[in-house]
């Protein structure tokens, strides 16, 4: 079993105590999926105390990387939680909840939808928590950006509103996985907390680098208590060099790899690229053939317009990165990889498992669901853990003094 504790250690992330002795600070993850969120929270120096999921196969695969997985993951539905099921009081509630009522790809129900609606009962037991006098000192709500323009901005405003109410305050940030890892991958993370922010942390205005069009129209159009309990924060550029995509691929001969596509195949997707798609091919060509090294770049197909009223299906591929990770789920393509060796040969095969999860930032030691589609769903469901563990430990420690 994968031990965050020891991963804490290896990267260095000390804690301070926080009331209890020489504890970590406590953490409270819901919608843990398969607990991406908390090897990076565990990088930054947090322990999770209590856990919850509803999916069996996320359950099973967090049981699998976590030896404490017994005491501290509840399965089952969120909204049939108490709050007597959450032990003493949290330092932080994470909850990255569903994102398929929110999501452009989705059909946009909102926070009323069946599946992204269960923030509000997450909510509930914030409040109930709150009414308790142990409401977590901090919380982080992550969802995709859709949530800033959800239901023409209401959504969002209806969420910063119950913040507001709670007496938090609350910044939002747009934070790209592409900053840690050769993936793009940007969410909408929204971190509230009690009293004053750090001085090093507050800014006078929604910083630009975090803060897309977008996210920037949704929270000048807050209202009531959501707009008075805004409060941007900056915690600065990350400095991290990041790796090239090729450089997390598996080897050739490793266990589980997908086939490769034959040459007909990988012709076709080729024939489904624009001219501008076709170009970085050869580009990546050229650079493989004068550096004596492999390029790799990540394709996915989608439906386009033709240009004559219709639509088509074309291939779309960048090399400087991996396109955002998907779930196999509701129809969606699975990410491809288009390799091109020195000596000028290009080859296709599907994004491995292991592969998908190094670009959410889980170590080789993670371990992974044996059926390829969940342990894909681990990863496109996730959190990209140097993200957690960035807001962990330059925005969530400062505001809660450690």
């Amino acid at each position: 079993m994968f031990d965050p504790a020891r991963r804490s250690s290896e990267a260095g992330t000390g804690s301070t105590p926080l009331g209890r002795g020489a504890a970590r600070p406590a953490a409270y993850e819901f919608f843990s999926g398969g607990g991406l969120a908390r090897l990076g929270l565990a990088a930054a120096g947090f322990e999770v105390v209590r856990a919850n999921d509803l999916d069996p196969m996320k359950c099973a695969a967090y049981r699998a990387a976590f030896a404490d997985a017994p005491e501290v993951l509840i399965e089952g539905d969120v909204a049939q939680l108490s709050i007597e099921d959450l032990p003493g009081r949290g330092d932080l509630a994470w909850a990255s909840f569903p994102c398929q009522d929110l999501s452009l790809a989705g059909d946009r129900a909102g926070l009323s939808g069946a599946r992204s609606g269960t923030f509000w009962a997450f909510w509930r037991l914030i409040e109930g928590l709150d009414a308790a006098g142990r409401g977590p000192r901090t919380l982080v709500i992550e969802n995709v950006l859709g949530l800033a323009s959800s239901g023409g901005g209401a959504d969002f405003d209806a969420l910063a509103g119950a913040i507001g109410r709670s007496g938090r305050r609350f910044a939002a940030l747009a934070i790209d996985a592409a900053l840690f890892l050769p993936q793009s991958r940007p969410r909408l993370f929204v971190i509230a907390w009690r009293g004053s922010a750090a001085e090093g942390l507050r800014a006078t205005r929604p910083p630009s680098a975090w803060t897309p069009s977008p996210l920037a129209r949704a929270l000048s159009r807050l209202s009531g208590d959501g707009a008075a309990a805004l409060q941007p924060l900056d915690p600065g550029a990350p400095e991290v060099a990041v790796a090239r995509l090729e450089s997390l691929l598996e080897p050739d001969d490793a266990p589980d790899l997908p086939p490769w596509r034959s040459a007909a195949e990988t012709a076709r997707l080729l024939s489904m690229m624009t001219e501008r798609h076709r170009a970085s091919v050869e580009t990546a060509r050229a650079e493989a053939a004068a550096a004596g090294a492999r390029r790799a770049g990540a394709l996915y197909r989608r439906t386009r317009p033709d240009g004559q009223g219709g639509r088509t299906q074309r291939a779309e591929i960048r090399f400087d990165r991996a396109g955002c990770l998907r779930t196999p789920a509701g129809g969606s393509s699975r990410q491809t990889l288009l390799i091109a060796e020195p000596e000028g040969r290009l080859r296709a095969r599907l994004l491995s498992a292991r592969e998908a999860a190094r670009l959410m930032g889980a170590p080789d030691g993670y371990p992974l669901p044996a059926r390829y589609n969940d342990a894909y769903k681990i990863a496109g469901d996730g959190v990209a853990a140097p993200v957690a563990e960035f807001i962990g430990a330059r925005i969530l420690r400062p505001l809660l003094g450690l």
